[in-house]
């Protein structure tokens, strides 16, 4: 299936960025991040001067580059526009994000909690799905100029179905929505989870869990 570029995306998908975001509301027309500061702390980053910022603040080209896929077992990668790469996005409550995922990869489950999220696919063929907290489980196969929207918090994965290489767009709520890989959080934690601890919850073998964590790159002290 053809690439579509990011120029022929839908109005639409540009109307679902929300009006009342997660974060909490600017109090003033925008807060370019000062990205060199290192000693304020708070919730956001510190604001340029407004004498400072200029036009380039609020631009970004770093999602035209496919992200890196090859740093990690399940084939992909992401690349968001974070206040380093788009300061004029500081404050504003939301972020975009392109997910690239190689043949046969997949985006593995997990959450983000803080942010509500959608995505646009852009090439490929895609199995998705969610699962709520009374543990219903949605899923849908997705392509090429289809949506999907995650609900904050919930486990969800995309899955690379296609016969090459796909990529997506994905929009956030927040301008750091967080990641939480759930298979990494519960066997590759630093320091690790004890192992029976695990092996109750999932009904394994300690044995088990250690093979685990070995793959997923864990010790944590209790040894791979």
């Amino acid at each position: 299936m053809a690439s579509l570029p990011l120029s022929s995306i839908p109005l639409l998908f540009l109307l679902l960025i929300p009006s009342i975001t997660a974060d909490p509301d600017a109090l003033q027309d925008f807060c370019v991040a000062d990205t060199k500061s290192s000693t304020t702390f708070f919730n956001g980053l510190p604001c340029l001067n407004p004498s400072e910022v200029t036009g380039k603040h609020f631009t970004t080209s770093v999602l035209n580059k496919p992200a890196n896929t090859s740093g990690n077992p399940f084939l992909y990668g992401v690349t968001i526009t974070s206040p380093q790469a788009l300061p004029g996005i500081n404050t504003m409550g939301i972020a975009l994000a392109r997910v690239d995922v190689e043949k046969g990869g997949q985006v593995p489950p997990h959450t983000h909690p803080r942010a509500d999220e959608y995505v646009y696919i852009m090439e490929g063929t895609f199995n998705g799905g969610f699962v709520d907290s009374n543990n219903n489980y949605y899923s849908q196969t997705v392509k090429a100029g289809d949506v999907f929207v995650f609900p904050r918090g919930t486990i969800h994965f995309l899955q690379n179905i296609h016969d090459g290489h796909g990529y997506m767009l994905a929009g956030f709520n927040s301008q750091n929505p967080g990641l939480a890989v759930t298979s990494l959080q519960t066997f590759a934690s630093n320091p690790a989870v004890p192992p029976h601890i695990l092996a109750q919850a999932f009904q394994i073998s300690e044995k088990d869990v250690r093979k685990i964590r070995k793959k997923l790159g864990g010790s944590g002290g209790y040894g791979k």
